[in-house]
């Protein structure tokens, strides 16, 4: 979805808006600031969050809307080159394939990482260190955001 905004424009106009733009990295912000202290503050056990129930269609969605990394990268993969410039058609749906060639298997290994550590059993205070560490990257991402729109 943020891949089709970046390329149809969609982005580029709706982040010329500052208004809009800086809702959205509010937005964004908080997101991961929550995601932060969940993860920080879960415990001594590593944060795997165990859903109660299942995420929705529109949640996904919402995550992606919000999401400035999947931004930066689609932007920088569909403008940041050109290989093609005098078929730019192909050139995107070459782009497209190299991006789900790339995040599909990145987003397996995580899973199958994620499952690995979580029967590692590891001690409680390694479990917590880890934690700790999950939630000092999420906020480097956040302070990332905020200082690469230079507003703030």
């Amino acid at each position: 979805m943020v891949a089709l905004s970046v390329v149809t424009g969609l982005a580029a106009v709706v982040f010329a808006v500052p208004a809009i733009r800086n809702i959205l990295l509010v937005l964004s912000v908080i997101y991961l600031m929550y995601l932060a202290f969940r993860i920080a503050f879960a415990g001594a056990k590593i944060a795997f969050i165990e859903a109660t129930n299942k995420p929705g269609f529109f949640s996904g969605i919402l995550l992606q809307i919000i999401n400035p990394k999947a931004y930066a990268v689609n932007t920088t993969l569909f403008t940041g080159f050109a290989f093609m410039p005098e078929t730019l058609f192909i050139e995107t749906l070459i782009k497209f394939a190299i991006l789900n060639a790339i995040w599909i298997p990145i987003h397996l290994l995580w899973l199958v990482a994620g499952s690995m550590v979580d029967r590692m059993d590891l001690e409680p205070g390694i479990q917590f260190k880890i934690n700790l560490v999950m939630a000092a990257a999420m906020l480097i991402v956040v302070g990332l955001a905020i200082y690469s729109l230079g507003e703030f």
